[in-house]
């Protein structure tokens, strides 16, 4: 008795494709999950995101600046409170807290790699604003 050899075989075939395709799939789902959990970092609860840090410590910075530049030639003013109310602006401006800023800077000072993204954001972001601005007044003088 001859047997055909295809079908016989067709039932070995369909096994080794099921077995590569089971192999397959949790390839690619572990793959999937290693990529996801590279990809982002995430920051714990209670810190601010890196995007929001960085405009909250973007004004927070131009705040201390603009006392240290201005409000300092008002001897009538306390530095020190003055700098302390236009942090509080700053904050309800960016609903957030004094106390969640500062655990969130503290997080991303002991997180050297996130603060160096941040940092170096927030230096392009000033130079691309510079830019435009000399851009700006240089068509003004043309025109």
């Amino acid at each position: 008795l001859r047997t055909n050899t295809k079908t016989r075989d067709q039932p070995c075939k369909q096994l080794q494709r099921t077995i590569k395709m089971k192999y397959f799939s949790r390839a690619a789902v572990w793959m999937l999950l290693l990529i996801c959990s590279c990809s982002k970092s995430k920051t714990p609860p209670g810190i601010l995101k890196p995007e929001k840090m960085q405009a909250v410590f973007w004004d927070y910075i131009r705040a201390d600046v603009f006392t240290n530049q201005f409000i300092k030639k008002d001897s009538a003013k306390n530095l020190e409170i003055e700098n302390a109310k236009l942090q509080q602006q700053v904050f309800k401006l960016h609903n957030t807290t004094k106390e969640i800023f500062y655990k969130s800077y503290e997080y991303y000072l002991h997180h050297q790699g996130l603060m160096k993204d941040m940092m170096d954001t927030m230096l392009v972001r000033q130079q691309k604003i510079l830019i435009k601005r000399s851009d700006s007044a240089y068509r003004k003088i043309i025109n």
